[in-house]
């Protein structure tokens, strides 16, 4: 079975390497650090220190091994590619939320990159899926679990 693509932006490929390269450069070594020094302490069957280094050592290994596996199926959208006529994978949108009557900005990015804090929602949420492909001025509505949603798109632009 063919593994899914994982759609970024240049901004969060950039972000992914520069943290793999964190975590393999700098991080690795403090915590081999830390285990030699835990080790040099004697016992280890009761060494706290010992403990949460190797700890910490797992939870590294597992993130280098989760990011190598996020950029190897990489795919990079150019953001200066991207047709503003109609929303897409790296757009900023300004929408309309009729429910709140407010307006609201969003990044279009893929589903690793998703981080609603950030304003960055995924092309595979519900609102995501349903502004793909919209227009200026087109009305979308979203199912949800809680209802059915209506924006207005105000505003489509390069992030």
């Amino acid at each position: 079975m063919e593994e899914k693509k994982n759609i970024l932006t240049y901004e969060g490929l950039k972000r992914y390497e520069d943290e793999l390269e964190n975590l393999k450069v700098v991080r690795r070594k403090e915590v081999a650090e830390k285990i030699k020094e835990a080790r040099a302490q004697g016992d280890l069957s009761e060494n706290a220190e010992y403990d949460a280094a190797k700890d910490e050592q797992r939870d590294i290994e597992a993130r280098i091994e989760e990011l190598e596996k996020i950029l190897k199926n990489a795919e990079v959208v150019v953001e200066e590619d991207v047709d503003l006529e109609k929303i897409n994978i790296g757009c900023r949108v300004k929408i309309h939320d009729f429910d709140y009557d407010e307006d609201v900005e969003y990044k279009i990015v893929g589903s690793t990159e998703a981080n609603s804090l950030e304003g960055k929602i995924s092309n595979e949420s519900p609102v995501g899926r349903a502004l793909i492909g919209a227009k200026k001025g087109q009305t979308v509505e979203v199912e949800t679990q809680a209802g059915v949603f209506k924006y207005k798109v105000l505003e489509i632009q390069r992030s």
